[in-house]
């Protein structure tokens, strides 16, 4: 099933991706958030740049929507490079991979989103391009097969995933810098929503900014994606600013409750004290009991159920805890 959901933290086709450029910042000095990961960085990039030196490999990993690829146009932007972005999905034999190598300049970043899904042969090719600067590729068939040797130029790789732990470990060890995305705070999401409503040119106050934030699932794309939806209703009103009281109004008819939760957690959490008391119950059960994918709430639901405390993970399965069960308005059973 496609996650159609208005809080998922994944992008939603090219009209929403250039939607999302408009609003993304270009330098770290406009990056709101992930201060420590930022700064160290900064130093990074700076050192690098003083050695006349590629900067080094970058891996960036974390929830969707947290910043992975607006954080990795901002580097390309800070060292003064160009940038050529793809997927793990769409590199699909060593060819293409070489394709891409091959329009680089000494410097530039390649930036691989879900580099965990690369096909195990071209992750393989890419280990000597990183550690080494060149690849070696077989052309031909049997009697006329032969290796072909591709010098790089020094270059950076930046590879973005929401799920490291399927990073194989030879692939993780190459990358020198490794930066882990976490969620945002309300002052951080309610700065962003504050960005965007003016590069938006729309009027929001204090309160409405932070209705919105407050129930972005701590996650800036959520924020833009509901900033716009909200902007629509006081379009409709013919309000002058988003206010809370339309944001309010908004959020609620769009089924998104004051800590972010929408249908399909809220229908997660009462299956599992439902139908199995609470838990513990295992991820593929939960999955067909509420018709998502088994990434998809792995990926998108459980993630924030767990940050807000209401999930815990067990050796036996998932559980609804007391927070949970209190935020449906329930109270554990004996």
């Amino acid at each position: 099933m496609e996650d159609d959901r208005i809080i998922s933290g994944k992008s939603e086709g090219f009209e929403e991706v250039n939607s999302e450029l408009s609003l993304r910042p270009q330098y770290l000095n406009q990056y709101i958030g992930q201060e420590k990961l930022k700064n160290e960085i900064a130093v990074y990039i700076k050192a690098a740049q003083k050695r006349e030196e590629a900067l080094d490999h970058v891996l960036l990993y974390g929830p969707p929507g947290l910043g992975k690829t607006t954080l990795s146009l901002v580097i390309a932007n800070e060292l003064g490079v160009n940038i050529k972005t793809t997927s793990g999905p769409a590199i699909e034999k060593p060819g293409d991979l070489v394709a891409l190598l091959s329009e680089l300049n000494a410097g530039d970043v390649l930036f691989i989103d879900e580099i965990h899904r690369l096909p195990k042969n071209v992750e393989e090719i890419l280990y000597s391009a990183m550690e080494d600067y060149f690849i070696d590729i077989i052309v031909g068939q049997d009697a006329t097969a032969h290796a072909v040797h591709f010098p790089l130029p020094p270059f950076t790789l930046i590879g973005a995933t929401t799920r490291a732990g399927m990073l194989s470990a030879p692939l993780r060890d190459r990358f020198g810098i490794v930066g882990h995305m976490n969620y945002y705070t309300e002052e951080e999401l309610t700065n962003i929503v504050y960005r965007s409503a003016q590069v938006l040119a729309s009027e929001i106050s204090a309160k409405g900014a932070h209705e919105i934030a407050r129930r972005s699932r701590g996650t800036p794309r959520v924020a833009n994606r509901l900033l716009k939806r909200v902007r629509d209703f006081a379009e409709v009103a013919e309000k002058d600013q988003i206010d809370d009281e339309i944001s309010r109004y908004a959020l609620d008819l769009l089924q998104v409750d004051k800590v972010g939760l929408d249908a399909t957690d809220r229908k997660m959490l009462t299956t599992m004290i439902e139908l199995y008391q609470g838990g513990p119950v295992g991820l593929t059960t939960i999955a067909a009991n509420i018709g998502e994918e088994t990434d998809t709430i792995a990926d998108m639901v459980e993630p924030y159920l767990l940050q807000l405390g209401f999930l815990k993970r067990t050796p036996r399965g998932r559980v609804v805890t007391a927070a949970g069960y209190a935020h449906l308005g329930l109270r554990p059973s004996e």
